[in-house]
């Protein structure tokens, strides 16, 4: 079963090594672009001195991986080497047989964001890394939990857009450099978060069970009712409904509970991932708890 797994994880890298390959080279690198990490700056170096891509990826990753070994742990450093050889090969070696794309920028800068930020997502959902900034962003993930992947890699990499950018003189590649990094940002959240986000709602009503039966029969959903009390003069005893969704759901939960109860409190919010039945399920159709 280790053996699956691991056979697994490296699948995964591999395919989003490929992807941030291809979005940077074949994608980034002749429209240009001052792209964001180690990549960014080994692109620099590339464009000034000829100067291969992976293999000076590789380089400027030594000093930080030694730096950021003691934080990230012996597992995701070993597994961030292994990313990182995977990720330079697929750079200097597989994309260069791929066609490179010669049409608009702005398409261009789109499919380098959208690869290079699917890439990237593939390989942070293995606990894995490019190195690079990655081991930065996962050291300050490790030190702040609370701070989103994509946030922390479009901050980092701002730096290096703007020198690149600088460098060349090359105004407008800013501007498409830092779409870029905002994409990443994007699709990382969105596909590590938000594939399975949703809707929360809390209900707060006299009217528990009818509200209830209404979201039932509407969206056909369950819900939970949890028990509370007012906080103003009386202390009412009232009903605390919960129910979660996906969006297209929470528009018409929202108007059949206010036909159902119109004193009743609404509150809806966002949920980044939702399990259980009806929402994400794992392999063999098992509920992950």
């Amino acid at each position: 079963m280790k053996l699956k797994s691991q056979l697994s994880v490296m699948f995964y890298e591999t395919i989003g090594s490929f992807l941030i390959a291809v979005g940077i080279y074949n994608f980034a690198v002749l429209s240009e672009f001052p792209m964001t990490g180690f990549s960014g700056i080994a692109i620099i170096l590339y464009r000034l001195f000829d100067f291969p891509i992976g293999l000076t990826t590789i380089v400027l990753n030594i000093p930080v991986a030694i730096l950021c070994y003691r934080v990230l742990g012996r597992g995701f450093f070993l597994r961030s080497l292994r990313c990182i050889v995977i990720s330079s090969i697929m750079i200097d070696v597989v994309a260069p047989y791929l066609p490179m794309y010669q049409g608009d920028r702005l398409l261009s800068a789109i499919c380098a964001g959208v690869l290079g930020g699917l890439g990237y997502a593939l390989i942070f959902m293995q606990n894995s890394s490019t190195g690079g900034t990655d081991f930065i962003i996962m050291a300050v993930k490790a030190k702040k939990p609370h701070l989103s992947l994509g946030k922390i890699s479009f901050i980092l990499d701002v730096g290096i857009v703007l020198a690149g950018g600088l460098i060349f003189e090359d105004v407008d590649g800013i501007i498409y450099g830092m779409m870029i990094s905002y994409l990443f940002a994007v699709v990382i959240d969105k596909v590590m978060y938000g594939i399975n986000s949703g809707k929360m709602t809390l209900i707060v009503t006299t009217r528990g069970r009818e509200v209830v039966e209404i979201i039932e029969k509407t969206i056909g959903r369950g819900s939970t009712i949890l028990k509370g009390y007012g906080g103003h003069k009386n202390n009412e005893e009232k009903s605390v409904v919960m129910c979660a969704c996906n969006n297209k759901q929470m528009y018409v939960l929202e108007k059949a509970v206010e036909a159902t109860d119109e004193a009743a409190f609404i509150i809806i919010l966002e949920s980044n991932e939702v399990y259980g039945e009806g929402f994400k399920m794992i392999a063999g159709g098992e509920k992950r708890e």
